[in-house]
């Protein structure tokens, strides 16, 4: 079928963080939110199909996972991603969030270390230190265009017998593709990750959650499938939440091939489930039925990127789009604006009447900039750009 993501869909009154915010946190609800990793458009319909004749039944007791939960899984990952996976290996997760705060308590010990490469995603940051470790941050480069990773700093902290903390980190969370700067890495480069990482027994867990959302130039690389040595040493979270838009059913997938430290988690995770009868069916339905949505989205969104990308390029040149190779968020450099942290984010919400995500939240690195959320109607886009552009000129930024 022919999906249109140029429909407008009203959520203000569906429990929606993304549209609900702006009332809770600021008394207004004429700020267009384009911030939280949610998209503005339906699911697909073989998902909504699939919830419906499940809550027809009208009985919601404790789910399992039954044999074709586990095959729309394996199927999945050896579709698109060319990485033979067991049903032993999955283990199902009520979000990857929670699975990453599993992992740091199942590999790494109260005042560890644990490498993160910022800017990323905060949440990795949180797991760390609520779980009582510390942040051990291998930066990514950044020459003003293009993000990469930092061997020789990664490497020379491996090299140094001991950190402040003790004993090097035995643990690095990776976020491929990355959010928020948006790169898909290439398999050399995670191969030259995973060798530093392996040299010095320090586990990967990759964070894939984006992986399916990757635009026409790029190609994803799961860390796990480039070989037995990475998979025996990794684990990889993915969820159909990010690339369906069904993320408030809270379902996600953990492969570990390591049965060691599959054990560990499972035993790290604890009562925490697995996930609740809705999500299970919508993840199953999602694999198996939503590839012909998903061509269809990824069209829309990187003819949405190009909109967006083509409209700051001629109308507004002091901002810089680091233009991503993935992921529906669009990471925004606004140093050249001239305004610090505070200054910027009271601009936005107060002035040009948008909210964006902070680029501080992700890590130092972030101050300036912005992540932007282009998965909506394009009709949001082209609304948030006037908006930002006219009140830039109220300001004689531009």
């Amino acid at each position: 079928m022919k999906y249109d993501f140029n429909k407008i869909i009203e959520r203000k009154k569906t429990d929606s963080i993304k549209w609900n915010f702006n009332k809770n946190e600021f008394n207004a609800e004429d700020i267009l939110p384009m911030w939280v990793a949610d998209m503005d458009f339906p699911c697909p319909e073989p998902v909504a199909e699939a919830i419906k004749k499940r809550a027809e039944h009208t009985v919601f007791g404790y789910p399992i996972e039954l044999d074709s939960c586990y095959e729309a899984v394996i199927e999945k990952v050896k579709r698109d991603y060319r990485w033979k996976i067991e049903k032993d290996w999955i283990v199902f997760c009520d979000g990857v969030v929670g699975g990453l705060y599993a992992s740091v308590k199942a590999f790494a010990q109260k005042g560890e270390e644990v490498i993160i490469q910022e800017p990323v995603f905060h949440h990795f940051r949180s797991a760390i230190e609520d779980n009582n470790c510390y942040v051990k941050n291998n930066e990514l480069s950044f020459d003003g265009e293009n993000y990469t990773m930092n061997y020789e700093d990664l490497k020379n902290y491996f090299h140094d017998s001991k950190t402040l903390m003790g004993n090097h980190a035995k643990m690095m969370i990776l976020s491929s593709p990355h959010n928020p700067v948006g790169r898909v890495w290439s398999k050399d480069e995670l191969m030259k990750l995973g060798e530093i990482c392996l040299e010095n027994n320090c586990v990967i867990i990759s964070d894939e959650i984006h992986c399916d959302v990757v635009f026409k130039r790029s190609q994803h690389t799961t860390f796990a499938s480039i070989s037995e040595e990475f998979a025996n040493h990794s684990v990889t979270f993915i969820a159909p939440g990010k690339t369906f838009n069904i993320s408030g059913l809270g379902e996600a997938v953990a492969i570990i091939p390591n049965k060691d430290m599959r054990d560990k988690f499972i035993a790290a995770r604890g009562a925490v489930g697995s996930g609740n009868v809705f999500g299970k069916v919508a993840l199953e339905a999602a694999y198996i039925d939503g590839e012909e949505y998903l061509l269809q989205l990824k069209e829309y969104l990187e003819d949405n990127l190009n909109y967006f990308i083509n409209h700051i390029e001629k109308k507004i040149p002091k901002l810089k789009v680091i233009r991503p190779e993935g992921t529906f968020l669009v990471w925004v450099d606004m140093r050249e604006l001239g305004l610090n942290n505070h200054e910027l984010n009271e601009f936005l919400v107060k002035e040009a009447k948008v909210k964006f995500n902070d680029g501080a939240i992700f890590g130092r690195a972030g101050e300036g900039f912005q992540r932007i959320n282009i998965g909506c109607p394009r009709i949001y886009i082209k609304e948030a750009l006037i908006r930002l552009e006219m009140a830039l000129r109220n300001r004689s930024l531009l």
